[in-house]
């Protein structure tokens, strides 16, 4: 099965490989990681995976694993792979897909940029246009813009109005 998105992944990845970076690649979709999975067992590429079934002891070896070098890529669940995960060993991060919490996402890449990570850090972020997820991305800048008022303390924070909030999920 060939789609756009694992084109376009598929593309990312090779280059990425050439060029000797190691990557993190999330989705929140199971079904879709195993769809990449897939692609790169018909590749020949090496990799690590882990999702929510993952048993804990496998889910450690599996970090070690990719830490001592044993795969170029690691395909992680987006809910399995958000909390206490240090991939240093990456230098780049996927994102297949968006989720509706930008928070979520930044956790994920976050598992490449911890202490003891000495190499500069590029997410990418797979998204199609003209679709729900253009939508999505937008709301992650509003969601980010409104954090950051909050954070400022400014009263402005609570200035989004229902109807701003229902153009945004429109096509407007």
């Amino acid at each position: 099965m060939s789609s756009a998105r694992l084109v376009a992944f598929a593309e990312l990845e090779r280059e990425l490989r050439d060029s000797r970076h190691r990557a993190l690649v999330f989705s929140q979709f199971v079904d879709h990681l195993e769809i990449v999975r897939a692609h790169l067992d018909e590749q020949g590429v090496r990799f690590q995976y882990l999702d929510g079934e993952t048993p804990v002891a496998e889910r450690k070896r599996r970090v070690d694993a990719f830490h001592a070098g044993e795969g170029e890529l690691f395909l992680i669940s987006l809910r399995a792979g958000v909390v206490g995960l240090n991939l240093t060993a990456a230098d780049s991060v996927i994102h297949l897909d968006p989720w509706w919490n930008p928070a979520v996402e930044d956790q994920a890449s976050d598992r490449a940029h911890r202490i003891g990570q000495t190499r500069p850090v590029t997410v990418y972020r797979l998204i199609a246009r003209h679709t729900i997820e253009d939508k999505i991305v937008a709301l992650h800048a509003t969601k980010r813009e409104l954090a950051a008022r909050l954070l400022e303390g400014t009263d402005a924070s609570g200035s989004m109005t229902a109807d701003e909030l229902l153009r945004l999920l429109r096509d407007e």
